[in-house]
Parts: C-alpha cells; sequence; structure tokens
C-alpha cells in the first residue's frame, strides 16, 4: 500500500501544478516517503535494489515503481497460494482422521471432527458433500441429507448433490421428500438421464410402479443404451401387469 501510494503521489505531483511552498512540503514527503520504503528490511527481501528520489528524477522514480509493484503482486499472489495449499492440506488430514473413526465405527467421534472442520469451511459445498457420501457409506443418512440439503443451498445447480440426496433420503424411507429434491433437479438438468433412473430407485422403494416406469423411460429417452433403466422399466411393467 505505500508502494502504491508513493507512485501515485509521483503521479499526481507531476499531472498538477503546485504553488511554491506546497511543492516544496510535497518534495519533503515524497522524499521522506521513498526512505521509508528503501528501509524497508521486508521490502528489501522481495526488491532488493536501492531507490532514492531526486527532484528532477520523478519519471525514473515511478518506472522503478511499477517494477516494484509488480514484484509485491507476484509475491502477494505466490503467498497466498501458500496458504491456500496449506489450508487444503489441513483439510484433507482432518476428512482422513474422520474417515479412519467411521472406518473403525466410532461415528461420534468422525461427526465431530467432521462438524469441526465443517464450522471452518462453512461456504465450501464440496466439502459438504464430500463429507456427505462419507456419511452415506457409513450408513450415516441423517447426518448425509443435512449436509447435502447445505450443500444444495449453495450450489443449487450441482447435479450430483441431488443424486447424492436422494439415495440418502431413499435409504431413510423418505420417498416423498426425495421426490420433491429430484423434481428441484429436473428443472435444473431435465436432460440427466442418471437423474431419472435414480428417482426410479425411489420410486421402485416406494413401490409406485406406474411412477417408477415413467422415470425408467425418461431415462432411456435420454440414454438409450442405458441397461440398468432397461431392467428398471421391465421390472416395473412386470409389477404393473
Amino acid at each position: 500500500m505505500a508502494a502504491q501510494a508513493l507512485h501515485d503521489g509521483l503521479i499526481a505531483y507531476l499531472k498538477h501544478p503546485l504553488m511554491k511552498t506546497e511543492k516544496q512540503e510535497f518534495l519533503r514527503l515524497l522524499e521522506d516517503s521513498t526512505m521509508y520504503l528503501a528501509a524497508s528490511p521486508k521490502l528489501q527481501e522481495v526488491y532488493p535494489i536501492a531507490f532514492v528520489f531526486k527532484e528532477g528524477e520523478e519519471r525514473q522514480l515511478i518506472e522503478t515503481l511499477k517494477e516494484l509493484l509488480k514484484e509485491l503482486q507476484k509475491n502477494v499472489a505466490n503467498e497466498a497460494q501458500q496458504m491456500l495449499e496449506a489450508l487444503e492440506r489441513q483439510k484433507q488430514a482432518e476428512l482422513e482422521k474422520g474417515q479412519s473413526f467411521l472406518d473403525t465405527e466410532q461415528h461420534e467421534n468422525a461427526i465431530s471432527v467432521f462438524n469441526a472442520l465443517l464450522t471452518r469451511f462453512s461456504e465450501d459445498a464440496e466439502l459438504k458433500s464430500d463429507i456427505a457420501e462419507r456419511y452415506i457409506r457409513a450408513g450415516l443418512y441423517s447426518e448425509a441429507f443435512a449436509q447435502l440439503a447445505e450443500a444444495i443451498e449453495l450450489s443449487p445447480e450441482n447435479i450430483r448433490y441431488y443424486n447424492s440426496i436422494g439415495m440418502a433420503l431413499r435409504k431413510m424411507g423418505k420417498f416423498d421428500v426425495a421426490e420433491k429434491y429430484f423434481a428441484k433437479a429436473v428443472k435444473v438438468a431435465g436432460k440427466d438421464p442418471h437423474l431419472f433412473f435414480n428417482l426410479g430407485r425411489v420410486y421402485l422403494d416406494w413401490e409406485k410402479w406406474d411412477k417408477c416406469a415413467k422415470s425408467a423411460m425418461m431415462a432411456l429417452k435420454l440414454d438409450p443404451e442405458f441397461k440398468e433403466a432397461e431392467k428398471m422399466l421391465a421390472f416395473a411393467n412386470k409389477r404393473i401387469a
């Protein structure tokens, strides 16, 4: 910020005519600012080139400051990237820790680890989905539903979340709620054959054979080679008959 302010101050000084007293004061400020920057140990690490302000050499200093600002921007970007990578490593470590608890059926400990992680990354829809998938594999369908519902709120266009939440709700026996989520998903991506197939699985468990057959037919209409949808349609028609 100090480097940017000095650069902008020099531009203003060159563009706008000043009275003698104003000019002297401005020159003193520019000289002090340049000395302050040049003496900064942190700055010397990033840009180890000495620079000073002399009246009459304003344009040369502006060019030097432009180069300095470029280097500072690179440095900021690199530091930000390093911070992001460190956060990602921490996130993965906590996910693995929580998964190890799930693998040994220490579900309360797993939920505690995952909740702490979700508190830190409360706006990360993909993280919520990742944890929900782990819950589904562990049979924790209610916990999975809660995370997927939040993920859908954050990213309502992601069809994968709807398929997953439909699976969790189907396992919980909440077929009517699953049907509503799939209805929302169809509005977003009505040309996804897997969406209709998974809706058909809800109707299959719900024993709504007409709707199951219709869902299977929609999946086949979108993908005529969808073998599992063929089997579902055949099974639903058999039950209808």
